[in-house]
């Protein structure tokens, strides 16, 4: 086990080189106020340095609210209020004391989007935990076909694909006239319900006849997980702490 301090002291952390990449971007992106003695916990029990952008993040930032909140990259947030964005170590339900036993078995929830899809971080065993992809990978759990699929890029590549603007072609036919606006308007727990659901027929056809509601993160996610029961009884696993 490596110690806070060796994770901290490192000769090229990765977050000046990654505030280079923001302000080099087209895509908006908004870095919150983070709590540091949050991040260093976080780091401590993730045994990542400030080396990786994932121990930057954490570290530096109360997360990344890309596309007007669209998406939402977990860091260490300083706001306590009931409707901040939750920070990565609540959504993963990181031991509030460093517990050298704990590891995110099934794949670290990394960020969330407002349609409740999940990007995670693969563990070391992702064939043990029902997942795809190789250790180190991140997935994406889709809500529109209630799957995780590999995104064949670790997390530096994943990120640098979303400051190039990746994420509009990836949301293509899922974004709609007046999404932004719609978006921002979201707290940091809240997501975007589709009547008929985004995996349906109906929406697939055509998404803007459904109907779109505010709802808990918790309550899209759980709905996500009980209509993966439904279909066929696969549990997709863990899709974050909210």
């Amino acid at each position: 086990m490596r110690e806070v301090d060796e994770l901290l002291n490192v000769d090229d952390p990765a977050w000046p080189l990654l505030l280079q990449e923001l302000s080099g971007t087209d895509v908006p992106v908004e870095v919150l106020p983070g709590n540091t003695e949050v991040g260093r916990a976080s780091l401590l029990q993730l045994q990542v340095t400030a080396r990786s952008n994932l121990g930057g993040i954490v570290l530096n930032s109360g997360g990344l609210l890309v596309d007007s909140g669209w998406l939402r990259i977990f860091g260490s947030p300083g706001d306590t209020g009931a409707e901040r964005l939750p920070g990565l170590a609540e959504i993963n339900a990181m031991p509030e004391r460093f517990d050298p036993a704990w590891q995110p078995v099934a794949g670290l929830v990394v960020a969330h989007d407002v349609l409740g899809g999940v990007f995670a971080l693969n563990g070391g065993n992702p064939r043990g935990a029902g997942r795809p992809g190789e250790p180190g990978e991140i997935l994406y759990f889709a809500p529109d076909s209630l799957g995780w699929e590999g995104l064949g890029v670790g997390h530096s590549a994943w990120l640098s694909w979303i400051l190039s603007g990746g994420l509009q072609e990836f949301y293509e036919g899922l974004r709609w006239d007046g999404w932004r606006a719609e978006v921002s308007v979201l707290n940091g727990r809240q997501g975007l319900s589709f009547f008929p659901p985004l995996w349906s027929a109906e929406a697939r056809q055509d998404l803007l006849a459904a109907s779109r509601r505010a709802v808990s993160m918790a309550e899209l996610l759980g709905l996500s997980r009980d209509s993966c029961r439904g279909f066929d009884g696969t549990d997709p696993g863990f899709l974050g702490a909210v």
